[in-house]
């Protein structure tokens, strides 16, 4: 067979337990998934017998020696391991399932625009705990959040229509709604126009707020937010909620101030 070419580095150091890896390394593209397979064989300590496959002709004709539908490929001790999802599994470490729910995207948007705030007000202050401090992690989440939305609308859309009260008995207010939250944030982050900002975020919190709780808490249905956009895997719930309680405390603050 000639379908595989061994790279230069591919020298094994006595005493380890080797591995075969091959994997596409083409001119202009080189698998992501390839490379990732064999920086795990490294870190546990095998030593990596790297094979390239340089074309299409060599990785069609490794598939059907193989009977495989993708590469990379690993094999230890003479027997197939599979691909990099199943070298995780061989080595005992976990999988992504990627329609497996998750907090982590809207987790890391707070932490982000909390960290932001932070830096803005020792910037402009000095401090990092000012009240202001607090008024910008509101409106820079809200602008993350308005900005994963508007990456692909018609993805949200679809996705609010399914539990936001509003949006239900008026479709056109999907699409308006990230709009909405976009301004509503640059303006609370420039301390212009309150009295735009303030009814905008109070609006369209409350009826988020109260459009999860009903279909979370009331309904007892298990859906998943828009609050990230419409490709997103966060469970609609508690941290759902808390994006728009704090628009609307956000913007009764405005107002009474």
């Amino acid at each position: 067979m000639t379908t595989a070419a061994t790279s230069p580095a591919s020298a094994a150091p006595s005493g380890k337990p080797v591995a075969r890896l091959y994997r596409m390394v083409f001119d202009k593209h080189v698998c992501p998934w390839g490379l990732r397979a064999k920086y795990l064989l490294e870190k546990q300590g095998y030593a990596v017998e790297d094979h390239w496959l340089r074309n299409r002709d060599e990785v069609d004709a490794f598939k059907r020696e193989h009977d495989v539908k993708t590469t990379p490929q690993t094999f230890i001790n003479g027997e197939r391991i599979g691909g990099h999802d199943d070298l995780r599994r061989f080595l005992g470490k976990p999988v992504r399932d990627p329609k497996a729910t998750s907090y982590r995207p809207v987790l890391a948007i707070f932490a982000m625009a909390a960290l932001m705030a932070l830096a803005t007000s020792w910037a402009t202050s000095g401090a990092l705990l000012t009240m202001r401090a607090g008024e910008w992690f509101i409106a820079y989440s809200m602008a993350i959040l308005a900005t994963q939305k508007l990456q692909d609308i018609e993805s949200f859309s679809t996705m609010f229509l399914g539990y936001d009260l509003l949006a239900r008995r008026w479709v056109p207010y999907a699409k308006i709604y990230p709009f909405a939250e976009a301004l509503a944030a640059v303006l609370m982050i420039s301390g212009a126009l309150t009295f735009v900002a303030a009814p905008i975020a109070l609006v369209i919190g409350g009826i988020g707020a109260v459009s999860v709780f009903y279909a979370v808490y009331i309904q007892k249905r298990e859906l998943k937010c828009a609050c990230v956009g419409g490709s997103s895997n966060v469970p609609l719930g508690f941290v759902s909620l808390t994006e728009n309680v704090m628009m609307v405390a956000m913007a009764l603050w405005m107002l009474l101030k």
